[in-house]
């Protein structure tokens, strides 16, 4: 919001001839006229700035999600184990953001490829920033590192969480979010003097900056650690290794969808900008429109995957339907403020043909993810960066980013190719970064012993064998009092299954 402006002299010659001293009169109106207009500036930043501050406490909300999910889906002997990794996720994640990652990442001016100033958040105000931008940005970093996390879950040494926790959010992933998100990344859309094929990349809230760099990472980590102990019998069939507590599951996945209402809509990281002064059509519409499109693809993955699990394994998975609703979530974020309504239909269906697809060759090939993070954030996130090249409107991405309102746009929608080649670069890019970084990393852990447990401490759990005892009390004095016995009851599956 500007300041506007009032001129005593011209405002003097407006007064009639009988006037005193028409000067001091247009001086004193001018100077309270300047007064409410500041002060209208200033609510126009609190209100801005309360926004993205609320929009970051979402995000960080995801958390709670993440656990609860990673939770439910691990089995119950290593629940301490994955609740503690998502602690520290959040915890390294501030710490090292905070000295490099912010820098990296946002630290202006710069070069294309790597931020230089803000380190510890010196002279954060230097630019248009405040420290409402580096938390809602932290939370972003902590989520990507928590989709890694997920996949090497079960199997990974506490040491190795620290490392790769605070090696992604301090350096992999805000170099990937300087190159897109940045005005001075090379590939950013908001890089209106260099823009890459006229257009740049319009990942609008990161199903490639956040969510293919934590599934990269993930995949990368599953793949030299190996398969966890059972997942796969000696023919190579897959061995189905369940999660102890599906309540978990679809709690943290409610908590998820909650929190994206922050990630998504809370991107636009402004709320009170009018694209037409006096009307009611602004950017709190486009931030109502990015919500709705975030809940239509969400809720259109969660059913395709419904019947199409049902039609493949004959039963009414409440796992698979949650993992699904995230994929859909994790696709549509790159284009959510740049899609119409019904297109959201449209990547919310093809996401969970995706993560159908990626689940079936992860068997095929036996690769051992636990939560199916590989597949879903880097899977769906690379559907989502593909599908805003072929949905993007051009109102939208004029409205989203500015610039030239001819600017290149979806190629469904009449607006060229050269958008979709921009996206094909960012999914190239960021395939070979975290490849270049991650899996020299994790390859390194592994050589040093600093990687996997030993086979007894994976059989035993490592809430027992690492972390002091088991998450839960299966037997207490008043069942022992009463002499009743706990048992568990396995279910009855044709699908093999193991506890070990």
């Amino acid at each position: 919001m500007s300041l506007q402006t009032c001129s005593a002299d011209q405002l003097a010659q407006l007064f009639g001839s009988n006037t005193t001293d028409p000067h001091a009169a247009a001086t004193l109106i001018c100077d309270q006229f300047a007064a409410v207009s500041r002060n209208f500036v200033d609510t126009g930043y609190a209100i801005d700035s309360t926004y993205l501050l609320f929009s970051a406490y979402l995000v960080f909300s995801m958390q709670l999600g993440f656990a609860m999910l990673c939770a439910g889906s691990v089995r119950a002997k290593n629940t301490m184990n994955i609740m503690l990794t998502n602690v520290l996720d959040a915890a390294a994640g501030g710490l090292f953001y905070y000295l490099f990652g912010f820098a990296f990442a946002f630290g202006s001016p710069s070069n294309g490829f790597i931020g230089k100033h803000y380190f510890g958040l010196t002279d954060i105000h230097a630019q248009n920033l405040d420290y409402s931008n580096f938390l809602y940005q932290w939370a972003f970093a902590i989520a990507a590192a928590g989709i890694t996390s997920g996949s090497i879950a079960e199997r990974t040494q506490f040491v190795a969480y620290l490392v790769y926790s605070s090696f992604l959010t301090g350096f992999v992933y805000p170099v990937v979010s300087h190159w897109f998100w940045s005005p001075d990344g090379w590939a950013s859309a908001f890089n209106l003097n260099n823009l890459l094929f006229s257009t740049g990349v319009i990942d609008f809230a990161g199903s490639g900056v956040v969510h293919m760099v934590g599934g990269v990472a993930g995949l990368w980590g599953a793949l030299i650690e190996g398969p966890r102990i059972g997942r796969f019998d000696h023919t190579g069939r897959a061995v189905a290794l369940r999660g102890h507590s599906a309540s978990l599951v679809v709690l943290g996945t409610f908590m998820l969808w909650f929190g994206w209402y922050g990630f998504n809509p809370g991107s636009f990281n402004r709320i009170l900008v009018p694209y037409n002064s006096g009307s009611k059509y602004g950017q709190w519409s486009a931030v109502g429109r990015t919500a709705v499109t975030t809940t239509l693809a969400g809720s259109t993955a969660a059913l395709t995957t419904l019947f199409g699990k049902r039609v493949l394994s004959g039963h009414w998975n409440v796992t698979d339907v949650c993992n699904g609703l995230l994929g859909g979530f994790a696709a549509i974020t790159a284009g959510c403020a740049v899609v119409e309504p019904w297109a959201a239909i449209v990547c919310g269906f093809v996401a969970s043909v995706v993560l159908i697809a990626c689940n079936k060759l992860a068997e095929r090939v036996r690769f051992d993810d636990p939560l199916e993070a590989a597949q879903l954030h880097g899977g769906c996130g690379a559907w989502g960066v593909i599908f805003t090249a072929l949905f993007a409107k051009k109102e939208y991405v004029f409205e989203a980013y500015g610039g030239d309102a001819s600017r290149p746009h979806g190629l469904f929608m009449g607006g060229g190719g050269r958008l979709l080649a921009a996206h094909l670069i960012q999914i190239l890019v960021i395939v070979g970064w975290v490849s270049a970084t991650m899996g020299p990393l994790f390859w390194l852990l592994k050589k040093l012993n600093l990687l996997r447990i030993s086979s007894e401490d994976e059989l035993a759990g490592m809430d027992m064998t690492r972390h002091g005892g088991f998450a839960y009390a299966y037997e207490d004095d008043e069942t022992q009092k009463h002499g009743i016995q706990l048992r568990k009851v396995e279910p009855n599956s044709s699908t093999p299954t193991t506890d070990e």
